[in-house]
């Protein structure tokens, strides 16, 4: 496999190239999950303080419990939207990182 120093220098550099290749798309994945989950959380907060602005402003009870319905569907719906897109956000992380050593694992096979 490796004839000589050149071959293993040669060898010792792919492996490097190939592995900052798969930390920076590491890097890139992880930023935008970061990003989708700071994104909800603001959100979330954002939506849990309206909500409570309008339960204090609510003079009835049905309206108190029709506000509070509301809310907990569409705090569900949103919460299953993000956690969906986070988990695709995790799928194409692995993906991606995985990618450099394909080619590399194809390489040592042939």
């Amino acid at each position: 496999m490796v004839k000589n120093f050149e071959d293993l220098q040669q060898v010792s550099k792919e492996n490097m190239e190939v592995t900052m290749k798969s930390a920076e798309s590491m890097s890139k994945g992880a930023q935008a999950i970061a990003t989708e989950v700071a994104d909800y959380s603001k959100k979330a907060f954002e939506d849990g303080s309206a909500m409570l602005e309008k339960l204090f402003g609510v003079k009835s009870l049905e309206k108190a419990i029709e506000l509070q319905t509301e809310y907990a569907k569409t705090s569900y719906e949103g919460f299953v939207a993000k956690a969906t897109k986070i988990g695709e956000l995790y799928a194409d992380l692995a993906k991606e990182s995985y990618k450099p050593f394909e080619t590399m694992m194809a390489k040592a096979k042939a």
